[in-house]
């Protein structure tokens, strides 16, 4: 417990969907000192305001989330704000606060750093093995880019910089716009939309053929915090459940949960994204005792009895 009072911890993107996970579980380890910054007043872009940040908060651990995010059409909407906007406010805060003699940085990364197509599972010595899904490719060699900066700031300066790979995330509080949403909460969304409407059918993009794997949010945010504390290397750590679903049944899984009955109509017009995503969870576990314990369809019926209760509220 003391490892966590005694420290002033930032936590950029504290306010979104995995940061405010991430700052309750800090407080539950007794965490006092945590700092949220918001962009309206601390925009990580800009190398003024990484300045002011950490002058105001002499933080001694820094854990990186802040990042511009979206599903598999947003990033083809926008490739070149998810490239600039994810490097720009990881490279200069990551080289500020090793200046500022910050204690640790943990960066978070993505799968989407990870090639287009590598042996199931996902290990990290494969991260270098190709190139990145194209629709999302921005945004993942933005961030994998710092894993690249965190490693030479470590051989140069002695920095203690890790990086993390989480898998696809979800949990309540998702984001359920459609515009930027990811799979399964726009998924969600759908069907209970077109429940609420009477309407037979549920189009979906691609053919259902690609995997993905999910991870509880509550789970991802409890892996970070045990990296926070017990690692400090070098190399790269997935943070995932380990288990691998296809498209198709993960609608099916949805539309049963939703009660919606209607037909699935598979818009092939539309990317798949990437064929298959399953991460090799062995070394987290192994270096700092992470394991997910949350069973997917029971965080599913949590995300999806947490969405209708807000649709509730706004009605």
């Amino acid at each position: 417990m003391d490892f966590w009072k005694d420290q002033t911890f930032v936590v950029t993107g504290g306010s979104g969907f995995l940061g405010t996970y991430v700052v309750e579980a800090l407080k539950r380890r007794g965490a006092v000192q945590i700092f949220v910054p918001r962009s309206a007043e601390y925009d990580l872009r800009q190398q003024e305001a990484v300045l002011r940040l950490l002058e105001d908060t002499q933080p001694d651990i820094i854990i990186h989330m802040a990042a511009v995010v979206g599903g598999i059409g947003a990033n083809r909407k926008r490739p070149a704000d998810f490239f600039y906007d994810n490097l720009m406010m990881g490279t200069q805060f990551m080289h500020e606060s090793c200046l500022a003699g910050v204690k640790k940085f943990v960066t978070i990364g993505t799968v989407c750093a990870y090639p287009k197509i590598v042996p199931i599972p996902f290990k990290e010595e494969t991260l270098w093995d190709g190139y990145p899904e194209e629709t999302n490719a921005p945004y993942g060699l933005a961030k994998k880019m710092l894993l690249v900066q965190g490693q030479a700031y470590r051989q140069q300066y002695g920095f203690n910089s890790i990086f993390l790979l989480p898998t696809n995330l979800y949990g309540p509080r998702d984001n359920f716009d459609p515009a930027t949403s990811h799979v399964i909460p726009a998924l969600i969304k759908k069907a209970l939309d077109a429940k609420e409407a009477g309407i037979k059918e549920l189009v979906v993009w691609g053919d259902g053929s690609p995997t993905r794997e999910f991870l509880f949010a509550a789970d991802a945010a409890e892996g970070i915090l045990l990296a926070t504390e017990r690692y400090n290397d070098i190399e790269p750590v997935n943070i995932g459940s380990g288990e691998e679903i296809s498209i198709k049944d993960l609608v099916t899984i949805i539309a049963e949960e939703t009660g919606f009955d209607g037909d699935i109509i598979w818009d092939t017009s539309k990317p798949n994204g990437q064929p298959r995503r399953k991460l090799d969870t062995q070394r987290a576990k192994e270096a700092f005792g992470f394991e997910s314990t949350t069973l997917f369809r029971e965080g599913l019926r949590k995300v999806i009895d947490w969405y209708q209760q807000e649709r509730e509220a706004v009605r």
